[in-house]
């Protein structure tokens, strides 16, 4: 099945599911006092600085405004490059973040999921087709050999803070495979990680078409 054909048939065949999944999709609240201890112990304050005050990173009021938790997963994903050349340059770790802990500092970072706006699959699947994800990643077996294939079942899809934990731990390596592959690595704004995700969700929940699983 041609990739387009596959997108269309998606389209028709989880939209109607969409809705439903995003209203069951269980959410982490999170503590803002444990996302600020998170904050610092983290070393995010020391290049994310109050306003004024020096720091090589936006300004800490530029990260803790209100948004939306998916526009924070995006903003977390645009971020990765820049601040792992940094860790790399002072010799420094990639810091880990549990979803548990993604949900405090998402928390702290005044991030709300009821700013997000509800998924629109047929943005999300044209945010999937413009961020080139299937360069390395498949759908449905159709696109890159990088698995997992994105319409498989994942726990990660169902909140914003699992999926922003599992990106941050992705997004280093994929930031380097791009670099190494000759392609630019996929920023997003407004409301387009929500629609992606949302596209994936349902993918994910529908079932199966097009060519059988390759085995394992």
């Amino acid at each position: 099945m041609a990739l387009g054909r596959a997108l269309a048939v998606l389209l028709v065949s989880t939209g109607a599911c969409a809705m439903a999944l995003v209203t069951e999709a269980s959410a982490a609240s999170g503590d803002q006092e444990a996302g600020r201890a998170l904050f610092v112990d983290k070393q995010c304050v020391r290049c994310h600085r109050p306003r004024g005050e020096a720091g090589a990173g936006p300004a800490l009021e530029e990260l803790r405004r209100p948004q939306g938790e998916m526009e924070l997963a995006g903003r977390l994903w645009n971020h990765v490059p820049d601040m792992a050349a940094t860790l790399e340059q002072e010799g420094s770790a990639w810091p880990p973040i549990s979803a548990a802990e993604m949900a405090d500092l998402m928390k702290y970072l005044l991030a709300d999921r009821s700013r997000d706006p509800e998924p629109d699959i047929a943005k999300g699947q044209v945010t999937l087709l413009k961020k080139d994800c299937l360069k390395c990643h498949s759908l449905r077996h159709e696109g890159g050999s990088v698995r997992p294939d994105l319409a498989e079942p994942r726990a990660d899809y169902e909140s914003a803070a699992a999926w922003a934990a599992t990106m941050w731990t992705h997004a280093p390596r994929m930031a380097t495979m791009a670099r190494q592959r000759g392609f630019s690595y996929p920023r997003f704004s407004g409301d387009e990680m929500a629609n992606l995700i949302g596209l994936l969700r349902s993918a994910s929940a529908s079932p199966t078409r097009g060519p059988a699983a390759a085995p394992r």
